[in-house]
C-alpha cells in the first residue's frame, strides 16, 4: 500500500493526514498543496471575509472563527502556483462538513438556534421533541462545509471534517 506523507505530517507524527490544516477551498489534497503552494500570501489577501489565515510554514489554512465561508473564488483565481485548482464541474469546492457535537446547548434541553439560523443551505434543521426540547438535524448531503455554523455556535459544539465518503467518516476534525 502506497501512502503519501507530507513533511509537516510525518514531522507532527499525523501519518494518517488526521491532524492537517483544512485548506482553502479547492486546495489539492495535502500533500500535493505542500508541493505546490510557495507561501505567497495571495489567497489571503484576496480572501475579504479574512477566513483565510498564514498557518504553519506560511501555507493557507482557514479560520472558521471568522465566519463561513462564500465560495466567492477570489482564492482560486488569484493562486498562480496551482495550489488552488477547480474541480471538472467547480461545483464542490472540497469534502467539508459540519457534526454536532454533545455539549450541544439544544442537546442539553438549551434553547439555541444558532447554527440552523446561520446555515443558507438548511443542512440544519430542528426537531421539536417530547417536553418542548428541539434537538438538532445536521444533513450532511446538503452541507457545503462553509463554517457558518461553526463560528456562531456559542459553546463551539460544531466541529467541521474532511469526510471521506468512501471511507465513511471524518479525516480532519477542525475545533477551536
Amino acid at each position: 500500500m502506497n501512502h503519501s506523507v507530507s513533511r509537516a505530517q510525518l514531522l507532527r507524527g499525523d501519518f494518517n493526514g488526521e491532524r492537517a490544516p483544512i485548506r482553502p477551498p479547492w486546495a489539492l489534497t495535502e500533500v500535493e498543496f505542500v508541493e505546490q503552494c510557495t507561501g505567497c500570501g495571495e489567497c489571503v489577501a484576496a480572501c475579504q471575509d479574512k477566513l483565510i489565515k498564514v498557518g504553519r510554514g506560511k501555507l493557507p489554512e482557514m479560520d472558521f472563527s471568522r465566519g463561513g465561508c462564500d465560495f466567492c473564488t477570489a482564492c482560486l483565481e488569484i493562486c498562480e502556483p496551482g495550489a488552488l485548482r477547480s474541480t471538472a464541474d467547480n461545483s464542490t469546492p472540497w469534502n467539508i462538513r459540519a457534526s454536532i457535537e454533545p455539549g450541544c446547548l439544544s442537546l442539553n434541553a438549551v434553547v439555541c438556534r444558532s447554527c440552523g439560523e446561520a446555515c443558507d443551505e438548511r443542512a440544519i434543521r430542528f426537531k421539536l421533541e417530547t417536553g418542548g426540547v428541539s434537538r438538532p438535524l445536521l444533513d450532511t448531503e446538503i452541507c457545503n462545509g462553509c463554517g457558518a455554523c461553526f463560528a456562531v455556535c456559542p459553546v463551539k459544539a460544531v466541529s467541521l471534517s474532511s469526510f471521506n465518503p468512501s471511507r465513511n467518516h471524518a479525516a480532519i476534525n477542525y475545533r477551536t
